[in-house]
């Protein structure tokens, strides 16, 4: 998979300045710059139990409207880079999302209960695990992808949290070093 880059360069600086003054044309072409990405990440944090009601374009559609009306606080006072205020915005969608389809009862980790025990889990390293698996493609390589998703999620689930997000981050949602330390609230060397 081909890591995305997408620089804060003068055009995009004048893209997001134009998006952020109201221009349509502007702001489909920004967040279609970026829609990739933030689909990924949608992908691999919708719960399981409301992927057959609502898709990844649902929730950006959704979170679209949001970040068009903030855009212009943004840009009065940027934090951070463009791209991870985008993926906050749609991240806070997801999370609404999440409670009005799953109510208050969110389930922690606790609850959480083995894919090959029947379970929708929500992302932990089960999610992960099936993502690293990817698709079958025939029936004979089924038993096969049972038992190494079993094998590897054991091996994710002995992981710390910080480390299975670190995989997700960087692996799935392809961020680069600073995006990912930015996410986890760190310097890029690691330390808090």
């Amino acid at each position: 998979m081909e890591h995305i880059q997408v620089e804060n360069n003068d055009e995009n600086s004048d893209l997001i300045r134009r998006a952020s003054d109201g221009d349509q044309a502007a702001q489909n072409e920004l967040f279609s710059t970026h829609r990739d990405r933030l689909q990924r990440m949608v992908r691999l944090r919708i719960d399981r139990r409301i992927q057959g009601r609502l898709d990844s374009s649902d929730i950006l559609q959704e979170a679209y409207i949001d970040i068009f009306r903030n855009l212009p606080r943004y840009t009065e006072s940027p934090s951070t880079s463009f791209f991870i205020w985008l993926r906050n915005i749609v991240g806070l969608k997801l999370a609404e999302v999440h409670r009005r389809h799953l109510g208050v009862e969110k389930r922690d980790a606790r609850r959480d209960v083995s894919i090959y025990r029947g379970a929708l889990p929500a992302i932990n390293s089960v999610s992960l695990a099936a993502q690293l698996l990817g698709q079958l493609t025939s029936p004979s390589q089924g038993v096969l992808k049972k038992e190494m998703r079993i094998r590897l999620q054991e091996v994710l689930d002995g992981m710390d949290d910080i480390d299975r997000e670190v995989i997700a981050l960087r692996h799935f949602e392809q961020l680069d070093s600073q995006e990912t330390a930015d996410v986890l609230g760190m310097s890029k060397s690691g330390s808090s």
